[in-house]
C-alpha cells in the first residue's frame, strides 16, 4: 500500500510539473515573445539572401574560416548570414528558397497579433511543395547560373536526366504543375465542359414543332430539288397536309374548351406584383501589390539611408559681384558705335534694344526693308573692330523673332555663382529625373535642364576655357537634388586630377568594378572593362524591363516602388547611373576602337534603362568626335575653341570661336543654340561638399557594376606551366569534357570549389586548348570531344 501511495504521489507531482510546463507555453507573453523571434528570423533570412546574392562570389572563399577574427565578409549579416545563406541557397535549393523566410514572415506575424497559426498549415505544405518544384524548375531553365536551382536543383535534374532524358525531366515538371492546379483548383470533368461554350445548331423548319399533352407533331420538310415527278410530289404532300390540318383543329378546339371551363369555374382576380429591385454586391479585387502597399506602404529607395542630409547651400561660396550692374554710358556708346557701323554700309536700323546679361549684352536691332540679312552677317569682323571688343557674334536672325542679334561681351562682366544658381526657384522646384543647372542665360534666367531627356552631353572647347569646371557644376547639381540610392557615377579621369576629389563620396554616390581599390578610375584598360561592363548591366536592365512589361527605367520604378514586381524574379530597384569622361580624346588615342565601341553602344541603347553619359574633350577633332559619337548626342556644349572648324565640328555651325572664355559657353540642343555663362564652382567649394557627405553613414562599398573580364586580359594570364596546375587539372578536365560545357558553375558544383579556383582551372584548359576563349554570358567552347582525345593530349603533354 506504501509503495502504492509512494507512486501515486510522484505520478501526480509529474502531472502537476507536466502541466505547469504547459501553462508556461500558453503565456500571451511567451506567445509574443516567441512570434517576435520568428519574425525576427524571418527578416534575418531576407536580409542575409539579398546581401548572399549580390556578394557570394567575394564571401565564398571565407567560408572555412568562420571563426577567424581577421577574415571579413561583405554579407550585411557578417559571417553568420554568410555561412546561413551558403548553406540554404547555394548547397540547397537556390533562388527557391525565398519562400521559405517569407512563409516564417506571416508565421511571427500571425503568432504576434494572436491569431490562430493553423491558418497557415495549407500555404506552409504547398509552400514547402513550391521550393522544391521551383528548385528543379530553375536548374532545368537555368543549368549554367550559380544560384538559380542550387544544389538540390541541380543533382535532382540531374538524377532525372539520367533516367528519363531532358525531355522527360520537362515532362514530368509540366505534370507535377498540372496535378497541384488540379488538385488545389479542385477542377474536375464537370468544370472543364462547363468552361467549354455550348454551340447552338439552327435548322431550317418548313413548321413549328407542335407539343400538347405530351403529343408531339413532327415537322414536315420538304425538298423540291429532290423531287422526281413534281406532280407526284405535290398530291402526296396535299395529302399529308390535309391529314395534319384536320389534327390539328381537333386539337385547338379541345384546348379553347378546357380553358372556357377553367375561366368559367375560377374567376382570376386582378393581381399587382411587386418588382424587387436586385441587389448589386461590390466587388472585391485581390491584388497582393495592393495589400502590400496597404500595410507597409510604397517601397522606399532611401531607407538604407534614412537620415542622410543633403549639403547645405552655405557651403557653396558667394560673390560681391554677382549682381548685374547697368551701365548706361557703355550701352549708349556701344547703341551709337553700331548705329555708325552700319550706316557706314548703307545700313538702316529702324529699332534697337539691349539686354544686359552677366557678362554679354544682346543688342537686337530691327533693319529697315530691302537690307539683306547675309550683309550684317559679313560685317561681324568690321563691328568687333568697330567696339574693340573680343567675342562679337551676330545671330542672323534670332530664332522665333523678326531681329537679328549682336552680342557684345561686358567690359565689366559679373560672376555666376553654383550658389545663385542651385539657390534659385527654377531649380528648387524642378520636378525633372535629373535636373542640371548649368548657368544663366544673356537674359540673367537660370538654365535648368534635365539630363535624362537629353539624353547624353558631349561637352568640348580649348585649354583652361572651363569644362573642368563644367563637369563639377553638372556634378553638384545632382548631388544637390537626388540621394544617393538614385543616381550613381561612374567617373572617368585620365588625368588623374581632376576628379580626385569625388573619392571622399565613394560609398554613397559612385559606382565601380568588383576587386577594384580606387573607384575613380583613371587607368586605360580599365575604362575598357567598366564601359563593357556597363554595357552588360544595360542588356540586363533591358531583361528585367522586359520581364516587367515597361518601356523605360521610371515606369519600372514606379511599378517596383508599388510592390508590382518581385525581388524574388531578379527584380529590383534601379538607380540611374550617370557616366562622366573628362579627357576623352586621351583615352582615343590609347584604345581607339576599343573605347568608341561600347561608347557608340551605349549612347545609342543605354537612355531608356537609365544610363547617361557626360563626354568633355579639349580636342574637337574629326578623329575625336566622329560620326558615330555625334549622330548619338544631340545635346553638345562648346566652351571657347580656336578655330571655326573645331565650332563646325562641335556645333555643326559657328560661333564657339567667338565666345571670350572663362565659362562662356553654347549649348546646342537639336535646332536651338544657346548662349550662357556657366555656374563657377571653385575647387574649395567641391571640397567642402564631398567632406559633408563622406562624413555621414554610408553604404558598405560602392554600387558594384558587373564583373567583366577582356579577352586580352584572359589571354595573358593564362597558366600554360605544366607544373603549376591544379592538382584537380585532370578530374576538372574529365567533368568538361563529361559534359560538353565548358563553365566555372559546373566545375563549382562537381568538385566542390570555390568560384576563383574554378575560375583558375577555366584559365589552365584554356591554354590546354581544352576549351574555347571566353565568349561573354556564353558558355566556352569545350574543344576536345571524346574522353580518348582528351586521354591523348594529356599524354603528349607529359611527354
Amino acid at each position: 500500500m506504501a509503495k502504492r501511495k509512494k507512486s501515486s504521489v510522484k505520478a501526480a507531482g509529474q502531472e502537476k510539473n507536466k502541466k505547469n510546463f504547459l501553462s508556461f507555453f500558453k503565456r500571451q507573453e511567451v506567445h509574443l515573445a516567441f512570434g517576435v523571434l520568428v519574425f525576427s528570423f524571418a527578416i534575418f533570412l531576407i536580409l542575409s539572401f539579398y546581401s548572399f546574392i549580390n556578394h557570394w562570389k567575394q564571401d565564398q572563399s571565407q567560408l572555412g574560416n568562420f571563426t577567424d577574427k581577421s577574415t571579413t565578409v561583405e554579407n550585411m549579416l557578417g559571417k553568420s548570414g554568410a555561412s546561413i545563406s551558403h548553406f540554404f541557397i547555394y548547397d540547397g535549393f537556390g533562388l527557391a528558397i525565398f519562400i521559405f523566410p517569407v512563409l516564417l514572415f506571416f508565421t511571427g506575424l500571425y503568432i504576434i497579433l494572436n491569431i490562430p497559426v493553423h491558418k497557415l498549415r495549407k500555404y506552409w505544405f504547398h509552400g514547402v511543395l513550391g521550393v522544391i518544384w521551383l528548385s528543379c524548375a530553375l536548374a532545368y531553365l537555368f543549368p549554367s547560373s550559380d544560384l538559380s536551382g542550387g544544389k538540390i536543383g541541380y543533382e535532382v535534374n540531374d538524377y532525372i536526366q539520367i533516367y528519363l532524358g531532358k525531355t522527360g525531366d520537362l515532362l514530368l515538371l509540366i505534370f507535377t504543375l498540372l496535378l497541384f492546379f488540379i488538385t488545389y483548383f479542385k477542377i474536375t470533368p464537370s468544370k472543364i465542359k462547363s468552361w467549354i461554350p455550348e454551340k447552338r445548331v439552327n435548322e431550317n423548319l418548313t413548321t413549328e414543332d407542335i407539343t400538347d399533352e405530351g403529343f408531339i407533331i413532327g415537322t414536315i420538310h420538304e425538298n423540291e430539288d429532290k423531287s422526281v415527278d413534281f406532280n407526284l410530289k405535290k398530291k402526296e404532300k396535299a395529302e399529308e397536309l390535309s391529314t395534319q390540318e384536320l389534327v390539328l383543329n381537333t386539337l385547338a378546339e379541345e384546348k379553347d374548351n378546357r380553358l372556357k371551363t377553367t375561366t368559367e369555374e375560377e374567376p382570376q382576380p386582378n393581381l399587382t406584383m411587386e418588382v424587387e429591385k436586385p441587389i448589386s454586391e461590390e466587388q472585391v479585387v485581390d491584388n497582393l501589390s495592393n495589400k502590400l502597399v496597404e500595410e507597409f506602404g510604397e517601397f522606399d529607395p532611401k531607407l538604407d539611408l534614412p537620415k542622410f542630409q543633403f549639403p547645405s547651400i552655405e557651403l557653396l561660396n558667394g560673390y560681391n559681384n554677382e549682381n548685374i550692374q547697368i551701365n548706361k554710358e557703355e550701352l549708349e556708346e556701344n547703341k551709337n558705335t553700331i548705329v555708325e557701323t552700319l550706316s557706314n554700309y548703307n545700313i538702316g536700323i529702324e529699332s534697337i534694344k539691349a539686354t544686359i546679361g552677366p557678362t554679354v549684352t544682346l543688342y537686337e536691332i530691327v533693319p529697315k526693308a530691302g537690307v539683306r540679312i547675309s550683309k550684317i552677317k559679313n560685317l561681324e569682323d568690321d563691328i568687333a573692330l568697330s567696339l574693340a571688343a573680343l567675342g562679337i557674334r551676330i545671330i542672323a536672325p534670332i530664332p522665333g523673332k523678326g531681329t537679328i542679334g549682336i552680342e557684345v561681351p561686358n567690359k565689366n562682366p559679373s560672376v555666376v555663382s553654383m550658389k545663385s544658381v542651385l539657390a534659385s526657384q527654377k531649380f528648387q522646384s524642378s520636378k525633372m529625373e535629373l535636373p542640371i543647372a548649368l548657368g544663366k542665360t544673356i537674359s540673367n534666367e537660370t538654365y535648368v535642364v534635365d539630363l535624362a531627356k537629353m539624353p547624353h552631353l558631349l561637352m568640348a572647347g580649348a585649354t583652361g576655357q572651363g569644362k573642368s569646371v563644367g563637369l563639377n557644376a553638372v556634378l553638384a547639381s545632382l548631388i544637390y537634388k537626388k540621394h544617393p540610392a538614385e543616381v550613381k557615377f561612374v567617373l572617368v579621369d585620365p588625368k588623374k586630377v581632376e576628379l580626385t576629389l569625388f573619392n571622399k563620396i565613394e560609398r554613397h554616390y559612385l559606382a565601380k568594378l568588383p576587386d577594384t581599390e580606387e573607384a575613380i578610375i583613371t587607368d586605360t584598360k580599365k575604362v575598357i572593362n567598366t564601359l563593357n561592363s556597363l554595357c552588360i548591366e544595360m542588356d540586363h536592365r533591358y531583361d528585367l524591363l522586359k520581364m516587367a512589361f515597361v518601356r523605360n527605367i521610371k515606369e519600372y520604378n514606379e511599378k517596383f516602388k508599388q510592390r508590382k514586381l518581385n525581388p524574388e524574379n531578379g527584380h529590383q530597384y534601379l538607380p540611374y547611373i550617370v557616366l562622366v569622361i573628362d579627357e576623352f580624346a586621351d583615352l582615343i588615342m590609347t584604345a581607339g576602337k576599343e573605347i568608341e565601341a561600347p561608347i557608340a553602344r551605349l549612347a545609342q541603347l543605354a537612355r531608356a534603362i537609365g544610363i547617361h553619359l557626360i563626354v568633355a574633350t579639349q580636342r574637337p577633332s574629326v578623329n575625336v568626335i566622329t560620326g558615330i559619337i555625334k549622330a548619338n548626342f544631340p545635346t553638345r556644349i562648346a566652351f571657347r575653341v580656336t578655330s571655326k572648324i573645331d565650332s563646325r565640328t562641335i556645333l555643326d555651325s559657328q560661333g564657339a570661336d567667338q565666345l571670350i572664355g572663362k565659362g562662356d559657353m553654347l549649348i546646342s540642343t537639336g535646332s536651338e543654340l544657346t548662349r550662357l555663362q556657366c555656374a563657377f564652382i571653385d575647387t574649395p567649394e567641391v571640397e567642402k561638399i564631398t567632406e559633408f557627405i563622406g562624413s555621414q553613414k554610408a553604404y558598405p562599398d560602392a554600387h558594384l557594376l558587373p564583373e567583366y573580364s577582356g579577352d586580352d586580359e584572359l589571354g595573358t594570364n593564362l597558366d600554360i606551366d605544366i607544373s603549376e596546375r591544379d592538382p584537380l587539372f585532370e578530374e576538372a578536365a574529365k567533368v568538361i569534357v563529361i559534359a560538353q560545357q565548358g563553365s566555372a558553375s559546373l566545375l563549382q558544383r562537381k568538385l566542390k570549389l570555390g568560384y576563383n579556383r574554378a575560375g583558375r582551372l577555366i584559365d589552365q584548359l584554356e591554354a590546354a586548348n581544352i576549351v574555347g576563349p571566353f565568349e561573354g554570358s556564353k558558355a566556352r567552347q569545350v574543344l576536345v570531344n571524346d574522353m580518348l582525345s582528351l586521354e591523348t593530349l594529356l599524354a603528349s603533354e607529359q611527354q
